[in-house]
């Protein structure tokens, strides 16, 4: 197995695609996983992070879609995970290259 920080740091940051697509963000950094896993020194670890993390984010979306109904609380929810989605690849993303463990908080183990 080689390393390849990069690629790494690009499977974090390939989740902001959501941004431009709508659904890229999942489906890139799981082809990435699913085709450099066994090549790549940390990527099943990072995969199965980024899209345990994917996953937990589209779960708690759909929970704030009911939401919206009592109050508006689910469009505040839906802010939060909008932000938390942006910001925490960034994070990811940086402490990878820093040599450091991914974290996403809330993230649902799915994939172990």
């Amino acid at each position: 197995m080689k390393e390849d920080k990069q690629l790494l740091v690009l499977t974090h940051l390939s989740q902001l695609l959501d941004l431009v697509t709508g659904f890229g963000g999942i489906i890139v950094p799981l082809i990435l996983w699913l085709t450099k896993k066994d090549e790549i020194r940390g990527m099943d670890f990072h995969g199965k992070a980024i899209l345990n993390f994917k996953i937990s984010m589209f779960i708690y979306l759909l929970i704030c879609l009911p939401l919206i109904l009592l109050l508006g609380l689910g469009f505040v929810g839906m802010i939060v995970i909008g932000l938390i989605s942006i910001i925490y690849p960034i994070i990811n993303a940086m402490r990878v290259s820093n040599h450091q463990e991914p974290s996403y908080p809330l993230s649902i183990q799915f994939l172990k």
